[in-house]
């Protein structure tokens, strides 16, 4: 029970600071991304993603605008930092759920921030097996440039 408590300390810190850091950074900056570039909906079609757009391949990676892409990256990389929690839990369906998006989002990210959301779902997933990359700061350090970005890219 001890090991738990030891445990839980530090994941309760990082999710907490997780949240706190990720909280404002739901919505798209003013003047982010070229606007010549953004999907228009036209009589001819619409601008929904299609199956190719799913990789990174625009000015928002895989997503439609700049909104989607920091609501999508805010949400999973503070879900990053709760892992940890819900294998706890026990339940395993609802972990790979987790896990699966995690991975989406890391393929669908901008390019300025792909690899360093890859590198916080991997240090993320790594801390499943083991919880020192919370208390070694090496969780800390890959969330770091993800929360730069969304400070940088959205408000």
């Amino acid at each position: 029970m001890e090991t738990v408590k030891h445990l839980a300390r530090p994941l309760y810190a990082t999710a907490l600071l997780a949240v706190a850091a990720l909280t404002a950074c739901s919505a798209p900056a003013s003047g982010n991304g070229p606007s010549a570039s953004s999907p228009t909906t036209t009589a001819a079609g619409s601008a929904a993603p299609t199956a190719s757009d799913s990789a990174a391949s625009g000015p928002y990676g895989g997503y439609a605008s700049a909104a989607e892409a920091c609501d999508a990256i805010s949400t999973q990389a503070t879900g990053a930092s709760l892992l940890p929690l819900s294998a706890a839990q026990g339940k395993t369906a609802e972990l790979e759920q987790k896990k699966a998006e995690l991975a989406e989002t890391a393929e669908r990210a901008p390019e300025a921030l792909k690899a360093d959301f890859t590198q916080l779902k991997d240090v993320a997933l790594a801390g499943l097996t083991d919880q020192s990359v919370y208390s070694n700061g090496q969780f800390e350090a890959a969330m770091a440039p993800v929360t730069s970005w969304l400070s940088a890219n959205c408000h």
